[in-house]
């Protein structure tokens, strides 16, 4: 397994202070003005005195507890009928291209039905969130479930094994790793799904804060809550990846990618 120390640590905070840096100068040298792209000091100003004011923390939390309980309801929903699916080829038959069609609904168009139909309130963000979520973790379960070894499988029929017994101990640790890369992807779905939700009608959220930012023409107020989604979207994939590495303790898989990478094994 291969691990960055320290060192390495402070070279990625020393390259995006030197990105930060030639955005200042670029800024000034160009002498652009602050409506059109402001200065990394005009936007840390800005989020520095929409922390301290109590500005930032209320929405951050809303959208935060929206994205959270959409992911929660899109994965659990999203795990669920894949498992059918992949499990049931007669479910598959009948549901999978109702599901196909569904995917291919752009969500953002569907958005403003979900706050007809459930107003401005946390519901219609959630349920928002939830779609935009379920369809990569539902694609993973299917393909993951579904790669087991045949031969494994006909091993356990032929020794009793029931349906349960194959699901649980052979095709769902099979499908983990699949699964574990689709809640990564969820994860961030999610996020951007409550944020869609909340620029187009909310009563809280960064979302919504930014779109009243953007009608003040404070750009750098904008480029600070960007900033905080990038973080915030940066410390979910991060929490999903550390359930991953506690969960998933014997997959090397990545671990063998970052090998070859370093290696200079690159195809």
């Amino acid at each position: 397994m291969t691990r960055r120390g320290p060192v390495a640590f402070v070279l990625r905070l020393a390259f995006i202070a030197a990105l930060l840096g030639l955005w200042e100068l670029v800024v000034i040298w160009l002498d652009a003005p602050a409506y059109i792209v402001p200065a990394p000091s005009k936007i840390a100003y800005a989020f520095y005195n929409g922390i301290s004011s109590n500005l930032y923390p209320p929405h951050i939390y809303a959208t935060l507890s929206e994205t959270l309980l959409g992911f929660a309801v899109g994965c659990a929903l999203a795990f669920l009928l894949g498992s059918v699916v992949a499990t049931s080829r007669t479910v598959e038959y009948y549901l999978y291209p109702l599901i196909v069609m569904f995917q291919a609904m752009p969500k953002v168009a569907l958005v403003p039905l979900i706050l007809v139909w459930f107003g401005l309130g946390l519901t219609s963000k959630i349920i928002s969130a939830a779609l935009v979520a379920f369809f990569p973790l539902m694609v993973n379960t299917i393909v993951g479930l579904r790669s087991a070894d045949e031969d494994r499988i006909n091993l356990m029929r032929s020794l009793s094994a029931s349906r349960w017994q194959i699901f649980r101990m052979l095709q769902l640790p099979n499908a983990l790793p699949y699964i574990f890369a689709g809640l990564e992807v969820a994860m961030i779905f999610a996020l951007i799904g409550a944020i869609v939700a909340e620029l187009i009608s909310s009563e809280r959220g960064l979302g919504m804060l930014m779109q009243s930012l953007s009608f003040n023409m404070d750009v750098a107020g904008q480029f600070s809550i960007l900033f905080m989604l990038a973080i915030l979207g940066l410390m979910l994939n991060g929490l999903i990846s550390v359930v991953r590495r506690r969960v998933l303790f014997w997959d090397r898989s990545r671990d063998a990618d970052v090998q070859s990478v370093s290696k200079g094994d690159v195809s």
